[in-house]
């Protein structure tokens, strides 16, 4: 019985896993060239739909290269998914592509880097 209730969250982790793969060397778009990682994959328990959230780094308009670029291969990408995870039918993929990650990743950078000399911590 617990199969069921979680197999939800099996898909999330088997799509995080399949989408990764992809983006590392199958999906060659130049858009998606640059780094983006995926950081947290949702699926509603009917497993009609799936939101993939990337951190991307660079600028504003790389980030929307990005967005834009995963717009053009969502064809490609449901029905990959469809056909390696065994699926009836794949979920709408919606993407949230966050700069959010990157800059939290920045900021512990700096609240863990030691003072530099001759500045005040103050």
């Amino acid at each position: 019985m617990t199969t069921v209730r979680h197999r939800h969250e099996r898909v999330a982790e088997e799509i995080r896993h399949e989408f990764e793969a992809m983006l590392a060397g199958e999906l060659r778009d130049p858009r998606l060239a640059g780094p983006v990682r995926v950081t947290e994959v949702t699926v509603t328990p009917d497993l009609k739909h799936a939101r993939i959230f990337l951190a991307a780094f660079g600028t504003d308009e790389e980030r929307r290269g990005v967005r834009e670029g995963l717009a053009a291969a969502m064809g490609f990408i449901r029905s990959e998914l469809a056909q390696r995870l065994d699926l009836r039918r794949a979920p709408e993929i919606h993407f949230v592509v966050d700069a959010s990650g990157v800059e939290g990743g920045r900021l512990e950078e700096l609240l863990h880097r030691p003072p530099e000399p001759g500045k005040d911590a103050s």
